[in-house]
């Protein structure tokens, strides 16, 4: 009768290394059970698809699904995506007619997308955001000179424009502060940035007082980014390629300059031609692109001030309308409209420099990222 208990009681070592022994595999391989995933999503206008990439901890992408607009049979000049706050439902802007937004489910394991439906917009809106409750969609018409509205139904679909509102020239960026209590709108034709207050729960806007803030003739305020910590907004300038800086007043959501510096490299001369603005989600490093110069431009940024200083420009895709700095804030992903590419850099955590890691092939003419992070 004790044999076999002697046979047991000798096994259980051995398990138990076993196990030890295979949690150290799986620890050292990467693949732990539960671990976070992240994805790129890469918006091609000519090609008329979305790219999912999936990401691993070193920076490496896979491409693991091309999701096509289905109801569109026109490319588009540009693909704008929006994420919702609950990262259940992507939108892509179509430029095209009709204009349309289309609505995909995002699977929460694989990150791929399935289509939901399409929805109407107001215009070919150039860019699109969603607010801070998940519920409306922000759009703003370059060629229109208008913003709009758009409730967003429980299905995810959007839904008939509720506020269609006349902007001075080139609206390009629609964004809520980081409260939702205000939206702004950058107007590049007309040098100015539009105020409205925004009522979340009545889903409706309007303008504040003043209506809107001035910015020197001729700059082209295109894209903005607030600091994560909600006291300042990064605003980038397509025409003189300027990056200026403002302190944010949250109550009142006042905008007050007090720094201005430059995408451009140093030495360049030509005609600037800046288009997309991104902070770290730490909000320690900034970066912007520049497309005549095919060029990203690092800066770091103070902590207390908010205030820039420039780190320096590293080449990139050709014509990099759009890039994206992943959740954890280690990679960068740049695009180029006329290299239909990728490519992904590491940020030096200590520094804020970029170093070129790999390229990838993209759709046709690719202008948008994003990044998504799924548990």
């Amino acid at each position: 009768m004790l044999r076999p208990i002697r046979r047991i009681a000798s096994r259980a070592p051995f398990a138990a290394i076993a196990t030890t022994l295979l949690a150290s595999l799986i620890l050292i391989s990467g693949v732990r059970a539960g671990m976070a995933e992240t994805f790129a999503y890469v918006g091609n206008a000519d090609s008329n698809d979305i790219n999912v990439f999936k990401m691993t901890e070193s920076g490496e992408m896979t491409l693991v699904q091309t999701a096509a607009f289905k109801g569109v049979e026109k490319p588009g000049s540009s693909t704008p995506l929006a994420i919702t706050p609950d990262h259940r439902v992507m939108i892509a802007g179509i430029r095209s007619q009709p204009y349309l937004a289309v609505s995909f489910a995002i699977d929460p394991k694989t990150g791929q997308l399935s289509h939901l439906g399409n929805g109407p917009l107001a215009d070919s809106m150039a860019n699109i955001a969603i607010d801070r409750s998940g519920k409306f969609l922000f759009s703003a018409s370059y060629g229109g000179n208008k913003v709009a509205l758009n409730p967003l139904l429980g299905s995810g679909v959007v839904a008939e424009p509720k506020q269609v509102i006349p902007t001075g020239l080139n609206a390009h960026a629609f964004l809520p502060s980081p409260d939702n209590r205000f939206v702004f709108a950058t107007n590049l034709g007309s040098d100015q940035i539009l105020s409205f207050a925004f009522d979340a729960a009545a889903g409706t806007l309007t303008p504040s007082d003043p209506p809107a803030h001035k910015v020197p003739e001729k700059s082209g305020p295109r894209h903005f980014v607030f600091h994560p910590g909600g006291k300042f907004v990064y605003l980038l300038h397509e025409l003189n390629g300027d990056v200026a800086v403002f302190t944010y007043e949250a109550r009142s959501g006042a905008w007050d300059e007090i720094q201005r510096t430059t995408a451009l490299p140093e030495g360049f001369s030509g005609k600037p031609w800046a288009a997309d603005i991104h902070i770290s989600p730490d909000g320690r490093f900034l970066y912007a692109s520049e497309r005549t110069t095919n060029t990203l431009t690092a800066y770091k940024v103070d902590g207390s001030s908010g205030k820039l200083t420039t780190i320096g420009s590293v080449p990139t895709e050709k014509q990099p309308r759009g890039f994206q700095i992943d959740p954890s804030g280690r990679y960068l992903a740049a695009v180029g409209e006329l290299s239909d590419g990728m490519t992904v850099y590491a940020i030096d955590q200590s520094s804020g420099a970029l170093a070129r890691l790999k390229s990838y092939p993209t759709g046709k003419k690719p202008n948008w990222v994003e990044f998504l992070r799924l548990p």
